[in-house]
């Protein structure tokens, strides 16, 4: 995911967007802890993708 495709989003397609992505991130933590995910490198990705997310939404409420 880029910022530039979510600077195009508006606010409540950001929440939808920032609210997935937390429920990813919780399915992939209880992978890691009953140690079902073999790929652990998705925790960073979905946690990159969660900061993209906040901080696009942070400037448009700056604007």
């Amino acid at each position: 995911m880029k910022a530039s495709e979510l600077r195009g989003k508006d606010q409540d397609a950001l929440q939808k967007e920032l609210n997935e992505l937390l429920k990813a991130q919780f399915g992939l933590r209880m992978q890691v802890a009953t140690q079902q995910l073999g790929n652990t490198s998705q925790l960073k990705k979905v946690r990159r993708d969660i900061a993209r997310v906040k901080t696009v939404m942070n400037t448009k409420e700056a604007k």
